[in-house]
C-alpha cells in the first residue's frame, strides 16, 4: 500500500531525510519514531504531497504521489501535528466544507458528521452554533481527527494524534486506530510517546538523522538491542548519552 523507494528530501545543504527504503502493507499499524528532527515530520509530508521529493519516490497504492497528488489525496486521512482550521466556522460547517471537498454524497453527510460528533462525546448543538475559535484544545483535535477520516480513507497518517485528549477520549481513539487497521486500513502512527506506541503498534520503524536505523516488531527489536522496553531501545540507537545520568546531574545542579 504504501512504497518509499530512495525517498529523499534536502533543505540546501540539510539533508532532512536521506534514501529512505520503506514498504508497508495494507490493514498494518505502524508506528514511526524518532528524535526532533529525525525527519518523521518531513517523510509524512512527502507522503501526503505536502512536499515534493528532491529524489526517490513515494508510493500510496501504486500511485506517486509526486505525479499525482490528487489521487493520491482522495485515499488519504492526515491528522498533522498542529492541525489548522478555519476558526471563524462551527466545527459543523467546518465538517460539512471538508465532506464538499472529498464529494460525499450529500445524502450521508449528516449520518457519518453526527456518528463522529457522537462518537466523541461533542455536543451537536456545540458543534452547531459555536465557532472554532472557542472551542478547547481537546474539542479542536477531535474535530482534525473527525475531519481526517470522514471521507473513509484506505491510508491514515496521524502525527501526535493524542494532542490535547483527555484520558478517555484518548483511549477511545486508540481503540478505534486499532480498530481501522483491522479492518484494513494502513496507519502510520508518528508520536514521542513511546509507551503507547508499544502497545498498540504491530510494527515499528525508528528514523534519526533521516535514515531508518530499526524496524520490526517491538519484541524482535527489544531482543536484538537486549532492551526491556521500547522506550531503552529507542534511546540505545538514538541517543550517545545516559540520559538518566543527564537528569540526575542536572537535579543536583538546581538543588545546590
Amino acid at each position: 500500500m504504501i512504497r518509499l523507494n530512495q525517498l529523499t528530501k534536502r533543505f540546501g545543504a540539510f539533508e532532512a531525510v536521506r534514501g529512505i527504503d520503506l514498504e508497508i502493507p495494507a490493514g498494518q499499524l505502524v508506528g514511526l519514531l524518532g528524535p526532533n528532527g529525525a525527519g518523521k515530520s518531513t517523510t509524512l509530508k512527502m507522503l501526503t504531497g505536502t512536499l515534493v521529493p528532491t529524489s526517490g519516490t513515494a508510493e500510496i497504492a501504486g500511485i506517486d504521489v509526486a505525479r499525482d497528488p490528487l489521487a493520491v489525496k482522495k485515499l488519504l486521512g492526515y491528522v498533522p501535528e498542529t492541525g489548522a482550521v478555519f476558526e471563524a466556522l462551527t466545527g459543523r460547517e467546518y465538517l460539512e466544507l471538508v465532506a464538499a471537498l472529498h464529494h460525499i454524497p450529500e445524502r450521508e453527510v449528516d449520518e457519518r458528521i453526527e456518528r463522529f460528533l457522537t462518537f466523541f462525546d461533542l455536543s451537536t448543538a456545540e458543534a452547531r452554533s459555536k465557532p472554532l475559535s472557542t472551542f478547547s484544545k481537546g474539542m479542536r483535535q477531535k474535530i482534525v481527527i473527525t475531519a481526517a477520516l470522514l471521507h473513509n480513507p484506505q491510508v491514515v497518517f496521524f502525527d501526535e494524534p493524542l494532542n490535547g485528549l483527555d484520558a478517555n477520549a484518548a483511549l477511545l481513539f486508540k481503540t478505534l486506530v486499532t480498530s481501522l487497521a483491522k479492518e484494513g486500513k494502513t496507519v502510520v502512527w508518528c508520536s514521542h510517546i513511546l509507551d503507547v506506541v508499544e502497545k498498540i503498534c504491530e510494527r515499528v520503524v525508528i528514523v534519526n538523522q533521516g535514515r531508518v536505523l530499526e524496524d520490526g516488531t517491538v519484541p524482535a527489536i527489544l531482543e536484538r538491542h537486549h532492551a526491556t522496553s521500547l522506550e531503552q531501545a529507542f534511546n540505545q540507537l538514538t541517543s550517545t548519552e545516559n540520559l538518566h545520568q543527564r537528569a540526575e546531574d542536572m537535579a543536583r545542579t538546581l538543588s545546590q
